[in-house]
Parts: structure tokens; C-alpha cells; sequence
């Protein structure tokens, strides 16, 4: 199914979910460590990460930066707390979704195709399409690319798929929870805090300024809308 990156220090959950994944028909490389992960990051190039937060050495959030830094591969990151200030770090530091712990495995199978499937979901279309200008965004949905200034935006496929659905209708008002159903394509009652740590890493790549954003603007109380250019 797919190619599995996981980064656990506990080896009892590290085989116990290795076995399950690859029951699941997913092919998994594990590693104890973040400095053993992002080694293992580069010889395999998975298409996901699964990443444990409490890890030795270089910790969960410090990895999590560094895989984001080399590219868009998707990251799930597990935690043993729910705490708001672990989990809005983990997002804040590049994480696609998470999962806390004690881990079932079928729950984190589920997140782990619903991501496959949004990344899936954004290969190119064959069509005419030559952009929507923005100011200086343009957003091109045949080629699944866009650009600042003329600059192509790298965004990972979380990333991209928040900005095509909100700029599908400029204007319209969005909850939380419609985002999360339409981008994370989760089928219950989710957590907006994946929804707001994902607003804030794309405003600091596509806003001039992102303190005061003129593209994905929050509508108080209620959501975010795509501003009209």
C-alpha cells in the first residue's frame, strides 16, 4: 500500500505497530531515533513518516522540522500526551496529523491512507487551465502549481489541498470542521487545531504579510474564507 517511515524510540510500540502496519499491506522501515530517522529519510524516501514527539537525542519536534525543511513528505506524529502545547507544536513544526497515545493501530491505518489519499488527490489534470491571479498569487489547478511573484511556493500536499479548497469559491465561509472534512477527509468530529496550525504555515508562505493576511482571512468565531481579489 505504502512505504512507511517510523520513528520510535519504545521498542515494544515500535514492533508492535511495524507488525500491524505491515499487516495492512504497508512496506515499514523503523528507526529508534531522530538522527537514525532522517538518515533512513534519505536512503528510503518513504511516502509517509510516522514520527513519535518523545524521542532522545534530537527530539520529535526538532526532526519534524528538519524532515519539512528537505521536502513535503507527509507527517504524522504520535504523542503521549494531548496537551495543547505539544500537539499545536508538533503541527506548528510541519506535522500533517497526529495521533495520541496508547496507538490503534487501525486508527492510525485510517490516517495514514486518508493522507495518501489527499496527496493522491492533487495529481495534474489534463486540461486548458492557465492559472487564477490573486494579486501576486497564482493558483494553477491543471499544473498543481503556484506561485508569489512569479516564484513557485513549495506546499505539501496538506498545504496545497487547504489553499485549492478555499480558493475554490473566494468569499465563502468555511468552518472548521468543513475544512477538516474536506481536506482531512476525517469522518468525525475533529480536532480545528490541525486546521489552524495548517492556516498559519500557509499564510507564512503565501501572505506578504501573514499577520495581516489578504488571502485566508479568519472569520471570527466561525472559520476562515479566501479573500476576493
Amino acid at each position: 500500500m505504502a512505504s512507511v517511515l517510523l520513528i520510535e524510540d519504545d521498542a515494544s510500540v515500535r514492533e508492535g505497530l511495524e507488525l500491524a502496519l505491515r499487516r495492512q499491506a504497508h512496506t515499514v522501515h523503523t528507526a529508534e531515533s531522530g538522527e537514525l530517522g532522517l538518515e533512513k529519510l534519505r536512503v528510503f524516501q518513504p511516502d509517509i513518516v510516522v514520527l513519535d514527539l518523545m524521542l532522545p537525542g534530537i527530539d520529535g519536534f526538532e526532526t519534524c522540522r528538519r524532515i519539512r525543511s528537505a521536502g513535503e513528505v507527509p507527517i504524522i506524529m504520535l504523542t503521549a500526551r494531548s496537551d495543547d502545547f505539544d500537539i499545536v507544536a508538533g503541527l506548528e513544526a510541519g506535522a500533517d496529523d497526529y495521533v495520541t497515545k496508547p496507538i490503534e493501530p487501525r486508527v492510525l491505518d485510517a490516517r495514514i491512507r486518508a493522507v495518501l489519499r489527499r496527496a493522491a488527490s492533487e495529481k495534474p489534470a489534463n486540461d486548458d487551465d492557465t492559472g487564477e491571479r490573486h494579486g501576486h498569487l497564482v493558483i494553477d489547478r491543471a499544473g498543481l502549481v503556484v506561485t508569489k511573484n512569479g516564484e513557485p511556493v513549495s506546499l505539501t500536499p496538506t498545504e496545497l489541498k487547504l489553499l485549492l479548497e478555499l480558493s475554490r469559491t473566494p468569499g465563502r465561509v468555511y468552518s472548521r470542521q468543513q475544512i477538516l472534512s474536506a481536506v482531512w477527509d476525517h469522518d468525525y468530529l475533529g480536532d480545528s487545531r490541525l486546521v489552524d496550525a495548517c492556516v498559519q504555515r500557509l499564510r507564512a508562505k503565501i501572505e506578504d504579510v501573514p499577520a495581516k493576511p489578504e488571502h485566508v482571512q479568519t472569520v471570527r468565531g466561525f472559520g476562515y474564507r479566501f479573500g476576493r481579489s
